[in-house]
């Protein structure tokens, strides 16, 4: 088992206006002799946090053509580029959310009538890149409109449905709602084998998604005695792998979760919060041997509570204590996880809007995880979950010139994430408060 020590280590190696006196942050936009182009940019006078846990306390971040040219100390002017003053406020890579639902209201007029404001709320909340998990065609037009420079958001990667059975109708119906509303029983195992879905059909259903712009496959997995999921799981996973669009898997208990490490997805998009993994050691191997990454998604399962000391989901719904004993296990299953070296990526499986959703999963996340933890979790580990980290995630010569700059220490107060003033994604200034 990986010590703490080497879980840094492998965390950090993946390849994974005018100035007003009342703002907040002096951005001093100069217009130097020469051509300016949106992808060129100067960062001077921040407080640089590289992602991968190194600090530069006066530094320079240069962006050239997209990409970022160097990060060094000191104050560095560049002629003929764009230069923003971060008045001695922090400067990080831009947020990676590793595992959402984006879609709300209708489908067929979200695209005109929600998309643009939705995607500006994720720039707005730091978020460069967003993975989209089962939302429909309409989240791919959006991507094509944002690469294509008619919208404006984050960088989008989407994923689509594949089933690893048929219905059971055996098996307990999940409530509305978080995914958390489900019986544990079920979770565990109970219930009947469901059918098969044949072999023809999950290719066919592959296919179409390749030909419909999908990047990522997505699988929920409740394993079942003598059930055809797994199998079948492999069969997505290999077919998914030739088509260069890699599975994603939601298993929200233990026993599933080490289960489905045997058709060796992509991802695990969900911190299994039904179990406990102290009790599991065999479990806990497996999952963490088989270097598979895996998103936060702890807010779903960590209830709010009132003042009068009642449970509530983020809905403000009665958190349903009665079906699902294990509620709070997921924080703890984390904790281990981390420890044991997994690499362990932000995620919040929400329709919320983004700044609320980080508000929610840091209230998650601070419970188990240490300020400096959380910006390699928002960060670094995002990006490596979602299988690009050579292309952003950290401050680094090379990678996407995504950047936020940010009003507090994250390093010291995981909360300082939540005040953003200034987003650039690939040079560009696309937020700025």
């Amino acid at each position: 088992m990986k010590n703490l020590h080497s879980l840094n280590a492998a965390h950090t190696g993946h390849t994974p206006r005018t100035t007003h006196p009342l703002r907040s942050l002096a951005l001093a936009i100069l217009l130097c002799a020469g051509t300016v182009t949106a992808q060129d940019l100067v960062i001077t006078n921040g407080r640089i946090l590289d992602g991968n846990g190194g600090v530069i306390d006066n530094g320079t971040v240069v962006i050239r053509g997209g990409r970022i040219e160097s990060v060094v100390a000191g104050n560095r002017a560049v002629n003929g580029m764009q230069t923003i003053d971060a008045g001695g406020k922090t400067v990080m890579p831009g947020f990676v959310e590793g595992h959402r639902h984006v879609i709300t209201g209708n489908p067929g007029t979200w695209l005109a009538e929600r998309a643009p404001a939705q995607m500006q709320e994720f720039l707005d909340a730091g978020f460069t890149t967003v993975l989209s998990a089962i939302d429909g065609q309409p989240i791919n037009a959006a991507k094509t409109a944002i690469a294509g420079g008619t919208m404006q958001g984050p960088r989008l990667f989407t994923g689509t449905f594949i089933p690893v059975a048929g219905a059971d109708p055996a098996a307990p119906p999940a409530a509305p709602g978080d995914p958390a509303r489900t019986d544990p029983a079920r979770l565990g195992g109970a219930g009947t084998a469901a059918p098969a879905v044949p072999r023809e059909a999950i290719i066919g259903m592959i296919e179409a998604a390749k030909n419909n712009g999908y990047n990522y496959l997505k699988s929920v997995v409740n394993t079942t005695p003598g059930g055809p999921e797994i199998d079948t799981l492999k069969l997505i996973v290999e077919e998914g792998n030739k088509r260069g669009m890699p599975t994603i898997v939601h298993a929200v208990s233990v026993k599933d979760a080490a289960a489905v490490i045997d058709a060796a997805p992509a991802m695990l998009v969900h911190t299994p919060h039904v179990g406990r993994l102290d009790q599991d050691a065999a479990a806990l191997q497996k999952i963490v041997g088989a270097d598979i990454p895996m998103t936060s998604t702890l807010s779903v399962f960590v209830p709010h509570f009132t003042e009068e000391g009642t449970a509530l989901f983020r809905d403000a719904q009665p958190f349903p204590w009665d079906t699902l004993s294990s509620a709070g296990q997921g924080p703890v299953n984390a904790r281990l996880l981390w420890e044991a070296g997994i690499t362990y990526g932000y995620g919040t499986d929400t329709q919320w809007p983004p700044k609320q959703s980080l508000a929610d999963e840091l209230r998650a996340l601070r419970l188990v995880f240490s300020p400096q933890e959380v910006v390699k979790i928002i960060t670094v580990n995002a990006a490596a979950a979602t299988l690009h980290g050579d292309e952003f995630g950290t401050l680094e010569a090379g990678k996407y010139g995504d950047v936020v700059i940010i009003d507090g220490d994250p390093m010291q107060d995981s909360n300082a994430l939540l005040n953003v003033v200034t987003t650039i994604k690939e040079g560009k200034v696309v937020f700025n408060r």
